[in-house]
């Protein structure tokens, strides 16, 4: 059976990828992932009509396929505001694990955009193998863009924050 990390990991790469379903079979166990809003394609298969060999043909009716009218809906997805990253400093993740904006689930979060920052402050935790890392800000600055969601699975230097520097 997969580890639930190899598990997450599968689901980022379908997720990244041009696949709509992706099945995964092995010693018994299965796992199928499709994505949510795929366009599902409809073929129409035309019968074949034989016509006797005979020297009287007789008129019949046209064969018309029914099809049925299938609708296909795309999510909307939310415009993201599109930040340009200029003269902005970006706190990276200084190893992989789990990101947490709060100290506890019902904490508020270390910080949110528009907030002011120093080097010395706690901007979030990373944990990894049951060890919390709390994550500095690096600059003084204002917080300008959260690029990760509380409970994602961060890698080693992916950006977490983009901090305007004062």
């Amino acid at each position: 059976m997969l580890k639930i990390q190899e598990i997450r990991e599968l689901i980022r790469l379908v997720n990244e990828s041009n696949i709509v379903e992706f099945v995964y079979e092995h010693d018994g166990s299965k796992i199928k992932m499709k994505k949510a809003g795929a366009a599902e394609q409809v073929v129409v298969a035309t019968p074949k009509v034989d016509v006797p060999q005979t020297s009287v043909v007789q008129q019949q009716p046209p064969v018309t396929p029914v099809v049925e009218k299938v609708e296909v809906k795309e999510e909307a997805k939310p415009e993201k505001q599109v930040v340009a990253t200029e003269n902005l400093h970006t706190i990276t993740s200084p190893m992989v694990g789990t990101f947490y904006a709060a100290p506890s689930p019902d904490a508020a979060p270390y910080v949110k955009v528009g907030d002011k920052v120093k080097k010395d402050t706690i901007v979030c935790i990373v944990e990894a193998m049951k060890l919390f890392n709390e994550i500095e800000a690096e600059v003084d600055g204002e917080i300008v863009e959260v690029l990760v969601k509380n409970g994602q699975l961060v890698e080693y230097g992916q950006p977490l924050f983009l901090v305007k520097p004062e």
